[in-house]
């Protein structure tokens, strides 16, 4: 038997876009009204998504930062103590 192959998807909403270049979804929104990130595509009558090719083109052509990456200490945040 074969394994059915896997379809890499044409569009992704909002949501799955904010996920995929690490912004809120409301960052990408307000850049899209910049014209700073690529608009969506209409669907059907009330259905907007993007394309991921654009989404993708955008993402490789951001510049490479200077700024090094936070520390990742591992700590976690202490808890909250209920008084008994």
């Amino acid at each position: 038997m074969s394994k059915a192959a896997a379809i890499k998807p044409i569009y992704v909403d909002l949501p799955t876009v904010a996920g995929i270049v690490a912004l809120s979804a409301t960052t990408v929104q307000e850049l899209v009204r910049q014209g700073q990130f690529p608009g969506p595509r209409q669907l059907s009558g009330r259905r907007v998504a993007w394309l991921v090719r654009e989404v993708e083109e955008w993402a490789e052509s951001r510049p490479a930062s200077n700024l090094l990456p936070p520390p990742n200490t591992g700590a976690k945040k202490p808890r909250k103590q209920i008084a008994a």
